[in-house]
This record gives C-alpha cells, sequence and structure tokens, in this order.
C-alpha cells in the first residue's frame, strides 16, 4: 500500500472548497502556520486536529485515509478493507475498519474495536450525522453529552446528529462497536 499524503488530501480539499489557509484556520481553530506546516508535509496531525480540520472541511475523517481510487465493486472482503488504527492515552489502541466500499452514498458502515481501557478521545466531540450503533462484543460506555450510558453486548443505540459523545472501554476484555452513519460524517 502506497504512503498516503494527508496533508496534500488537506490542502486539495480546501482549495476544492475555493477555502483559504486563513479560513480553514478559523474554521477548524488550528493556527494557519500549522496548517501550512501539514500541508507542506512538514508536520504530523494529531488525530484529535485531523477531526477538527475534517469538521472545518465539512468532510469524514475516513477520506484523508483513502487513496482516491475507482471501484464498481460493491463487495468488501475482510482484507480489502479500509483501516484506521488510532492510540488512545496510554498503549491501548482503537481500531476503525470501513465495511462501507468508500465514502459515496447515503450511508458510512464500519466496525470500531476498542482495546482495554481505550477510549475514542478524551472529550467528547460530536459530528453532523445521525449515528445507530450496535455493541457486538464486550461491553462499553457510551458518553451522551454529561450522560454516561453502560451498554452491554447486544445492545443498540441511536446518536442524533451533533450530540457530542464519545466511547470507553473501562473493561479487561476487548469491544466490538458496529455503526452506521448517514449522512457520513465520520
Amino acid at each position: 500500500m502506497n504512503d498516503i499524503n494527508i496533508g496534500k488530501k488537506i490542502a486539495d480539499i480546501r482549495k476544492s472548497k475555493n477555502m483559504t489557509i486563513k479560513e480553514l484556520s478559523e474554521r477548524a481553530n488550528v493556527t494557519a502556520s500549522m496548517l501550512s506546516q501539514l500541508e507542506r508535509g512538514l508536520a504530523n496531525p494529531s488525530i484529535n486536529t485531523l477531526k477538527t480540520i475534517a469538521q472545518a472541511l465539512e468532510i469524514q475523517l475516513f477520506t484523508f485515509f483513502i487513496e482516491d481510487e475507482v471501484k464498481d465493486n460493491l463487495v468488501v472482503k475482510p482484507q480489502d478493507r479500509k483501516q484506521m488504527i488510532l492510540p488512545s492515552e496510554g498503549q491501548e489502541l482503537i481500531t476503525y475498519e470501513l465495511l462501507s466500499p468508500d465514502l459515496k452514498g447515503d450511508v458510512e458502515l464500519a466496525i470500531m474495536t476498542l482495546t482495554p481501557k481505550s477510549h475514542t478521545s478524551k472529550d467528547n466531540f460530536k459530528h453532523t450525522g445521525e449515528e445507530v450503533a450496535y455493541v457486538s462484543k464486550g461491553k462499553v460506555h457510551l458518553f451522551l453529552n454529561e450522560t454516561e450510558l453502560e451498554l452491554d453486548e447486544g445492545d443498540s443505540v441511536k446518536i442524533p446528529p451533533n450530540m457530542l459523545h464519545r466511547w470507553y472501554n473501562p473493561y479487561s476484555q476487548e469491544a466490538i462497536v458496529i455503526f452506521a452513519v448517514s449522512p457520513p460524517s465520520f
């Protein structure tokens, strides 16, 4: 697999939206100098910075990690899934696998694997899409605004658009959550 140039993707998407670095800087609350360094490949963004840039560009986070390719195939084999593996606070990892063949269309479907003691972000985060999630393995905690919910294996939940939320696995066993977002906004 070729290396993906995230900085170039940021620049290309920003330019396609006729947005200046200054405008993106203001929308994403990231300095113009940092954006310039990212676009030129002189700095690497944190996942939280990428999330805010994606939100400011009104795109899905996965867009930064998927190579632009034309596929007519509607089937995604497990070995062909696009993956993002992100660190949590310590050695914990969160893995996202895109089940949809691409980000085109009205629905995005993905699997999120939370290793023990991991969480999706330190602070609650929101996106524009409506989300429905299903806990297929283990137990997790879901923070919705200021409310903490404990979800067991087999539970499902609907997360309305723009609701602040984050996932946390405080347990010693891995947890797997399958989720759909419409329109795609992850």
